[in-house]
């Protein structure tokens, strides 16, 4: 049904917590970029209005330290912009503060702690590799 596929691979020793945060963070990234997956508002019985939701599902996978870093090199490599959360970006409070520690460091230091990332699913399933899904 579509020819993209949206994937968020976080890393696998993070509290449940850490998670779901990462995990809303990433996919604002990724609705940001890619405003056409966002469908029509929703509406109840009762006549309730609800904001729109994403058209298209999105896979959350699970990787370990080495197997995230090296999906983030692949990103890289086949030019595929994703969205990006580093471990220092927990002990930030906002987007500017997010923004200064994520600049300090590069694709080869970052702790990569979840990356979201929304191609042709060949490509996704490519980078992807290694990832299972997460429970």
């Amino acid at each position: 049904m579509f020819d993209t596929k949206i994937a968020v691979v976080l890393r696998n020793n993070l509290a449940g917590w850490q998670k779901l945060n990462v995990t809303a963070f990433l996919m604002t990234g990724i609705a940001g970029s890619h405003p056409e997956i966002i469908g029509e508002p929703y509406r109840d019985r009762a006549g309730n209005l609800y904001n729109p939701l994403s058209i298209q599902p999105i896979i959350v996978l699970s990787a370990d330290e080495a197997t995230i870093s090296t999906i983030h090199r692949r990103t890289l490599e086949r030019d595929v912009t994703a969205s990006l959360f580093i471990e220092e970006m927990f002990a930030t409070g906002h987007d500017t503060a997010n923004r200064a520690v994520f600049a300090e460091y590069t694709p080869e230091d970052a702790k990569v702690v979840g990356i979201a990332l929304r191609a042709e699913k060949k490509i996704v399933d490519k980078i992807t590799k290694g990832a299972t899904m997460q429970h």
